[in-house]
């Protein structure tokens, strides 16, 4: 009998034969990024699904960062219960409409642990119901034209042999590969990956790391207290995000290194090229050390700063964009500009030369790196949103969200927009709101966090036709940001309007365009100008509180734009002097036209207006 069942088994197991299958997106990868576009996709009923090659979702954080602790913050108190204000200071929450999935409902930790943000990843999947299929690694992945219909599909393989379709392939998988060494001895070192985080491994032992970011700071912070010394070395001076006001550079919480070394306590940093034609690493007994590769013409010196032994080399160079799931055919290139870290895209999130394959999530970043946060959580949840928008309207016919606003709101319309909008807060400089003048400067058509280096592309990626527009967006001063700034200087805040245009903390820029600028005047801005020079340009002043809501400082200068721009009054009236004019005058002003005469004034609260 056992035997029987034994050979129908096999038989059954026999019998099972690849298959294909079939979605309109698919998204490789369940992350952060990943569930995000998700999350979308379910949104808007598409046929789609993510794949993973583990069995959770957000894998990553089941090991990084090797210490636990998350250096997102997690700002649960803001002193507002506005939840688009709030985000401005959540940095770890993903979009969505359930106010339950939240991450201050998970951990009270200004900075938290990552097993808190696995928590939340799953549930915000099963809560929301994206559909993930689990245990799914893919490979090979190319494009294929059917020569019958003429229309393309990506396929890709399977562990199981299965082949899977899709129209529009969307890659989340984040910055899953180590970036390894290149000189000679590397044999010798220890990768951030896998060396011992325990304190106690390291006590009495001299330390070298090679890596400036924050998981080398991270290790090192975790283990100072217990070595004879660490040495540190980078190719580049150290990054402090406060200088850079970039969230990937060095963060506080991680900057304990420096202080020893600056304060002669045998710690030190030095900067150098760990690259194979500089230096080797050789073994000494159980130690290590370096070597120069000198060339002929310089002479041997006896002060080498790394003429010590060292009882562990550790590597902390981070990670980059993983390309080999990739076949050959597809030609994927990595963006010089970020390091080689990351794929090569557009500012459509599209791979560069591959038509219908996107970057969603922590890979995304190529295009702001070092300029904005759209390679953490806080920062690409809004460039998926925003390639959602993109594609819902490529592929679909759906356009990017708008509304239509009389010209006498649009003043409320922007002060409520500056003050509460998160998009364009956390990817500054990037995502912008777009105004489009209609009726001679009558009507307002207003789109929210438009990726604002494609401009000239505006009506191929929103399905608006636009000419006249006025661009919003925020920004720092243009010489305020930099490794080597002084961004406590006792002169750094401007307080006089008429000056605003030299504010240097983050700020509120409108640009005024009558004609969309052209591809080539978008090519040739330059480098530090978010965009080409427009018609009209107006800065608002900084503000300590990073609250624009002071009426004579920051509204009255706005409204004047405004009021030149459209060429029109936008000076608001309450219904009893919109009578009284309407009484004694042929014409009212345009705020009487647009509301009094339509039925819509204010009516005045006399014990309020006597008391002010």
């Amino acid at each position: 009998m056992t035997s029987r069942v034994l050979m129908v088994l096999v038989t059954l197991v026999g019998c099972i034969q690849a298959v294909d299958k079939y979605w309109d997106y698919i998204v490789v990868g369940a992350g952060p990024g990943g569930l995000q576009m998700g999350y979308f996709l379910q949104k808007a009923g598409r046929n789609y699904v993510l794949l993973e090659r583990n069995s959770v979702v957000a894998s990553f954080f089941q090991k990084y960062p090797r210490h636990d602790k998350l250096i997102s913050i997690n700002k649960r108190h803001t002193g507002k219960k506005n939840t688009e204000f709030n985000l401005r200071h959540d940095w770890n929450s993903l979009l969505s409409d359930d106010k339950s999935l939240l991450f201050r409902h998970y951990s009270k930790l200004f900075f938290p642990q990552r097993v808190q943000l696995l928590d939340y990843m799953a549930d915000y999947q099963k809560k929301l119901g994206i559909n993930v299929q689990f245990h799914t690694e893919v490979s090979n992945i190319r494009k294929e034209t059917n020569a019958t219909t003429n229309k393309t599909v990506f396929l890709m393989d399977d562990q199981n042999g299965n082949t899977l379709k899709c129209k529009v392939l969307i890659v989340a998988s984040g910055l899953s590969k180590l970036v390894e060494p290149n000189f000679e001895g590397r044999e010798f070192t220890e990768n951030y990956s896998n060396v011992s985080i325990n304190p106690d491994d390291y006590e009495g032992k001299s330390v070298f790391i090679f890596g400036r970011g924050n998981s080398a700071f991270e290790l090192a912070a975790s283990i100072y207290g217990s070595t004879n010394f660490i040495h540190m070395v980078g190719r580049s001076r150290v990054r402090l995000s406060w200088a850079t006001h970039y969230v990937g550079d060095l963060r506080a919480v991680n900057v304990a290194l420096l202080d020893t070394y600056q304060l002669k306590s045998l710690d030190a940093v030095l900067e150098d090229t760990a690259d194979k034609k500089a230096m080797k690493l050789v073994k000494v007994g159980d130690r290590f050390k370096f070597e120069v590769l000198l060339n002929e013409n310089f002479e041997d010196y006896d002060n080498f700063p790394l003429r010590e032994l060292y009882d562990k080399v550790i590597v902390c160079f981070g990670f980059q964009f993983d390309n080999s799931i990739f076949n050959s055919s597809l030609n994927i290139k990595k963006s010089e500009r970020a390091e080689d870290k990351f794929p090569l895209i557009g500012y459509d999130y599209q791979l560069r030369d591959v038509e219908d394959l996107y970057i969603a999530g922590g890979a995304s970043h190529g295009p702001d790196y070092r300029k904005s946060a759209g390679g953490f959580i806080h920062g690409f949840r809004y460039t998926a949103r925003a390639l959602h928008r993109m594609l819902e309207w490529k592929y679909e016919g759906v356009p990017w969200p708008s509304i239509s606003i009389l010209s006498t709101d649009l003043l409320a319309t922007i002060i409520k927009r500056i003050n509460e909008g998160s998009g364009f807060y956390q990817m500054f400089g990037m995502l912008g709101d777009v105004m489009a003048i209609r009726s001679s400067g009558a009507e307002i058509e207003y789109l929210e966090e438009v990726p604002v280096n494609l401009l000239d592309r505006l009506s191929e990626i929103t399905g608006h036709s636009y000419d006249e527009v006025i661009v919003l967006i925020l920004q720092y001063g243009a010489n305020y940001s930099g490794p080597d700034k002084d961004v406590f200087r006792t002169d750094r805040a401007i307080g006089q309007p008429e000056y605003a245009y030299t504010s240097n903390f983050l700020h509120p820029v409108f640009f005024h365009y009558k004609q969309l600028p052209t591809a080539e005047q978008m090519r040739l801005k330059k480098k530090n100008e978010t965009l080409p020079r427009p018609d009209h340009l107006h800065h608002i002043l900084e503000d300590f509180l990073t609250l624009w809501d002071a009426p004579k400082n920051h509204h009255l200068p706005l409204r004047r734009f405004l009021e030149t721009v459209l060429d029109r009054d936008l000076r608001t009236f309450y219904a009893s002097d919109c009578f009284q004019m309407a009484m004694l005058h042929q014409m009212v002003p345009l705020y009487c036209q647009q509301h009094y005469l339509s039925g819509r004034g204010i009516i005045r609260a006399e014990p309020l207006f006597q008391q002010s």
